[in-house]
């Protein structure tokens, strides 16, 4: 008995192993031929969603508890103040308003109220300690479109 050496026969495409396979232009565990939108959002797994910037009067009041705290030095905001609230920070700045027995500040909450689309009159409550502080300022919008601080004020020690 003599065997002929035949050659395989190629498999169907549909018995073929997946690597095997011609490339569609989608992953191989995929079984329908829809595409995702272009407009299609979503983020990739993994990730962290992007936080929106913060509003200029949480930077604002960070800013100034830094100062007033005396944890940042007057010049580092001399920049974002205008007019007299220079002095004014000035002034409250030496007295350190918001320093108190070792304790960090750090703000409860922050509200504010807009009488105009360029302004924020701004108010904060600050817990030095076991102790909560007033702190409120002015927001302006500037003709080169960045904020200032155009007044600054604190409650009075008691």
């Amino acid at each position: 008995m003599h065997k002929v050496m035949t050659r395989p026969r190629p498999r169907p495409a549909a018995t073929r192993p997946p690597a095997s396979r011609p490339p569609t232009g989608r992953p191989p565990t995929r079984r329908d031929s829809r595409r995702p939108s272009p407009t299609d959002h979503r983020r990739p797994p993994g990730t962290i969603p992007a936080q929106p910037p913060p509003h200029p009067t949480e930077v604002f009041a960070e800013r100034l508890l830094l100062v007033l705290s005396g944890q940042r030095p007057m010049h580092w905001v001399a920049r974002h103040i205008a007019n007299t609230a220079f002095d004014d920070l000035a002034r409250l700045a030496e007295l350190r308003p918001l320093c108190a027995d070792g304790h960090r500040p750090t703000i409860h909450r922050i509200g504010h109220y807009q009488p105009h689309p360029e302004t924020y009159e701004v108010f904060a409550r600050v817990a030095t300690g076991p102790r909560l502080r007033a702190l409120a300022f002015r927001l302006t919008l500037g003709a080169d479109r960045r904020w200032r601080c155009t007044a600054v004020e604190t409650d009075p020690r008691s």
